[in-house]
Order: C-alpha cells, then structure tokens, then sequence
C-alpha cells in the first residue's frame, strides 16, 4: 500500500494524512489474513493466536488492537504507522530515508527500485481493469484495490475509472466482509475519516 501511494516526484507519500490511514487499513487487513485479528460480537476487535508476526509493524498495531473498534483502529496512531512502514521498509532495502526540514513530516523518501512500485500499480490496475471475476482475485489484491479506490489514488485509478468501475470497486470492498463486516465498513468509510484527519479529528 505505501509503495503504490508512493510519488516519485514529491519523494514521499503524494498524502500522509491520507497515506497513514491506507496503510493503517492495510495493516488490518494483513493482520486479519494472518488470522491474528479476528471480529466478535457487535464489530469488535480481538487478537488471536500468541507470539510474534515475525514483522515489528504489524506486532506493533497488534499490541494496540485489544478494546477498540476497526474504525478507531484505522484512526489510532495512523502517522506513527506510516513512519514505521517507511523506517521497516528501509531496512529490507526497498527505500532511502533521509531528513528533510523543507517537508511536511519531515523525510524525503526515494524507492530504491523504480520498478518496485510500477509492478504493484500493475497488480492493482489488472484488479480494477480486468475481467477475471472479483471474487476469483485474491483477497489481499481485491483489499489493495478498495484501498486505492478509497485513497483516490490516481496513478491506477483516474476519476472517470472510479465513476465507471464503481460496481467493481464496491465487489472488491465487499471482498473484506468475507474476512470481517466490521473492517469492510470501515473501509467504506475511509473518504469520510480521511476528511475528519483532514480537519484535525484524526488519530495519528
């Protein structure tokens, strides 16, 4: 998710406040897929399993799961995650970070593979373009799909394509009630919390 909000030219996020809240989502989501969050009663939130992920992210958003909701989960520390994905994903190689005093948020972010984030725009786009039956596509494909359409993420999606792939937008979000209703709504309503960030109601 963070490679494909990923500008090249504004070398960062083409949106951090916007971007914090994707990736938070998405985190959700991988954390779901590896059946260590699951949705009780009512829509709330609850870990399973014990241990570690393997990944200090996802371990770290784990920690904070416990007595909230998916849409606070979206909200809760979204800019804290979206540093950490970008400090992670600079440890495996994939960026350079570098202090900037000129930048909101302070980095300057250089992907250090242009190809890395044209191969998942790709994956994304065949998601919103293709033909292949939406619920054929893998889960976590059709979640990156939902989320850029959410994100308004135009280097996959322009403003005509959102119009008329709607009905395919609204299959691949539905694509996350099969993992938890709950986290489907949430992403549903990511335009409207993403205005709430915007206007300083949200969590980061």
């Amino acid at each position: 998710m963070y490679l494909l909000a990923h500008d090249e030219k504004a070398r960062g996020p083409y949106d951090r406040s916007r971007t914090g809240l994707l990736v938070r989502a998405a985190v959700l989501v991988e954390l779901v897929l590896r059946g260590r969050l699951v949705e009780t009663g009512g829509g709330s939130v609850a870990v399973a399993g014990t241990g570690s992920t393997g990944d200090p992210v996802l371990d770290g958003v784990l920690r904070e799961a416990p007595g909230h909701s998916w849409k606070q989960l979206v909200r809760r520390h979204s800019g804290r995650t979206l540093t950490a994905v970008e400090d992670r994903l600079a440890e495996l190689g994939l960026l350079t970070v570098e202090s900037s005093r000129l930048r909101l948020g302070g980095r300057r972010v250089t992907v250090s593979d242009r190809a890395t984030p044209r191969a998942v725009r790709d994956r994304v786009s065949a998601v919103l373009h293709g033909d292949a039956p939406v619920h054929e596509v893998p889960v976590a494909d059709a979640a990156l799909a939902a989320l850029a359409a959410a994100g308004k993420d135009r280097s996959v999606l322009s403003r005509q394509d959102a119009r008329e792939l709607r009905a395919r937008i609204d299959a691949c979000t539905g694509r996350l009630g099969d993992l938890a209703p709950g986290l489907e709504k949430a992403v549903r309503g990511l335009s409207m919390t993403m205005i709430a960030a915007q206007g300083g109601m949200g969590g980061s």
